[in-house]
């Protein structure tokens, strides 16, 4: 095979079909590449309406917002996160913003970077429900729009990135958390985001490795051209750094990737006719890797915490010796003087308080239950959805409600992920499994590799509470997997009008239900008035209530 030849047969689509250029893959020449970015940025925007629809109720802090709305307002004014006095939640929806943070740190339990976001929304547009849920909108929205980009980039089609990034915005899980001032949201886009800088990142690799190899003959023993400047992934590193900085379960996604990359390197090697790629990329590729996907992320995850660092004095007069570990050692008996002997003991007493963190997370949390708590054995299939908010018991005549006599309505916002989307995307990625292994095709490859790193460490925390909407960051690739399946069903080019008609059917199947499916469920993910036998029509099953 000549290198020309080579050059043109790195990558394939699902159907196993030649792709152009890695360098034109993120849109395809001429007025195609602007319908692509037209397309994804009103899908974005149709999921930006829907999220900023009526965001400020309920109006109360809605689960967990209890804690990162408040902790978001503390860092943004404080510069680190302060406990606050009793009946908090009650003076600030009254509209309250002083005098009810005592000055004494909070033992949080998840990185930082997540909260300074929802600051910034509360800085825009005050410490209202509105003000720390329009950060949590806009970056769903965001989201919707990488979410088509990639599925793009991945298939060639235009029309396939477009219901990616539809099935994404119709979801209801992703439609709650992006209408919530929770992390998971924050987590999903940075992983999400990284996950299409390292496929940006493959195909402008092979795409140069080409450029560097065409018109030379490689000896037998021959290594191949050394790429130091991989611009996306730098652009990967960043958003996993984002990513960790969020939550720490990014570090799985991270590290299972981080091997991806290294794999799709040696391939691109293999396919130059490079011997022993497998160990030689692990030296002329992923040896430079460590540089952009483990000291960058770990630069800007120490960079998170700037906030702590500055305030550090105070979290080890406070935190130094608790129940969570040791105390945290005599070198804090001792004032440090000059700023880099200062800034080692933050950073000491910054890894003593993760020590301690971590403990809580792994230990203190074992013997605890929660109402909605589930096993990730059905998180797929939506075995507990969370409920997030209720007001029971409105009598008919209140707010509106229509109940018969001696019935009630009710209101709640139920983190359910929509059944279409959810059933469909993991019946499609059983067929990933098939495609991937037996096909050794590379982006069924992709989807195994994110579903495994998103779902598979939670079995180890099965025995403390853990929820449904932990997955997340799981659900672009069931998405992915159901675009792939249809885009197989497809074919190429030069495919059959009888595939392409049953290609686009069950597209328009999917998606019609997932419509059906959104305006079905809305009221139960947006505080809607309902009566109970409306609401009990909506509750499929028993564990859904």
């Amino acid at each position: 095979m000549s290198l020309l030849e080579r050059r043109t047969t790195l990558s394939a689509t699902p159907r196993g079909e030649r792709l152009p250029p890695a360098a034109s893959r993120a849109g395809l020449p001429g007025s195609d590449r602007v319908r692509g970015w037209v397309a994804a940025a009103g899908v974005a925007l149709l999921a930006l309406v829907l999220r900023l629809h009526d965001l400020g109720n309920p109006r109360a802090f809605a689960f967990d917002e209890t804690y990162y709305a408040k902790d978001a307002w503390s860092l943004r004014h404080f510069g680190y996160v302060q406990t606050y006095v009793e009946d908090a939640d009650k003076a600030i929806l009254g509209g309250q913003t002083t005098g009810l943070w005592t000055g004494d740190p909070s033992m949080v339990v998840h990185p930082e970077l997540g909260k300074w976001l929802i600051a910034l929304g509360e800085s825009a547009f005050g410490m209202t429900p509105f003000g720390w849920r329009v950060s949590s909108a806009v970056v769903g929205a965001l989201m919707v729009l990488v979410m088509v980009r990639l599925a793009r980039r991945l298939t060639r089609s235009t029309a396939l990135g477009v219901l990616a990034g539809l099935l994404l915005c119709l979801d209801g899980q992703h439609f709650v958390l992006s209408r919530l001032a929770l992390l998971d949201v924050y987590l999903a886009f940075f992983i999400l985001c990284a996950v299409a800088c390292t496929v940006a990142d493959r195909d402008w690799t092979r795409s140069r490795l080409a450029d560097l190899v065409e018109g030379t003959r490689l000896a037998a023993d021959a290594w191949g051209p050394r790429l130091l400047w991989r611009p996306w992934r730098l652009a990967a590193g960043l958003c996993w750094g984002a990513a960790v900085s969020t939550k720490w379960t990014a570090l799985f996604v991270l590290a299972a990737f981080g091997l991806t990359m290294w794999l799709w390197d040696a391939g691109a090697r293999r396919s130059f006719g490079v011997r022993w790629a497998v160990a030689k990329s692990a030296l002329i590729d992923a040896t430079p890797a460590l540089a952009y996907v483990v000291l960058l992320p770990f630069v800007l995850y120490v960079l998170s915490w700037t906030g702590w660092l500055l305030h550090a004095d105070v979290y080890e007069r406070a935190l130094s010796d608790t129940q969570y570990g040791p105390y945290w050692g005599s070198y804090l008996e001792t004032d440090a003087t000059g700023f880099f002997p200062e800034l080692w003991q933050s950073l000491q007493s910054l890894w003593h308080y993760h020590q301690d963190v971590f403990s809580f997370h792994t230990r203190f949390l074992d013997d605890s239950t929660h109402a909605y708590q589930s096993s990730p054995w059905g998180w797929f299939v939506l075995n507990r959805p969370v409920g997030i908010s209720t007001e029971l018991d409105i009598a008919p005549g209140e707010q509106g409600c229509t109940a018969a006599a001696g019935s009630t309505c009710l209101r709640q916002v139920l983190l359910l992920g929509n059944p279409v989307v959810w059933w469909a995307g993991t019946a499609a990625a059983l067929w990933s499994v098939v495609a991937g292994l037996l096909r050794r095709d590379w982006r069924h490859g992709l989807v195994l590799v994110g579903l495994a790193a998103t779902w598979l460490p939670w079995f180890r925390y099965d025995d403390r509470p853990i929820f449904s909407y932990y997955s997340s960051a799981s659900l672009p690739f069931l998405v992915l997997a159901l675009v792939l399946l249809v885009g197989g069903i497809a074919g190429g080019p030069g495919s059959s009008r009888v595939r392409r008609l049953l290609a686009g059917s069950v597209a328009g199947v999917v998606l019609a239900l997932t419509v059906v499916a959104f305006v079905f469920f809305w009221p139960v993910w947006t505080d809607e008035l309902l009566t109970n036998a409306q609401w009990l029509q909506r509750m499929w099953f028993r564990r859904w209530i």
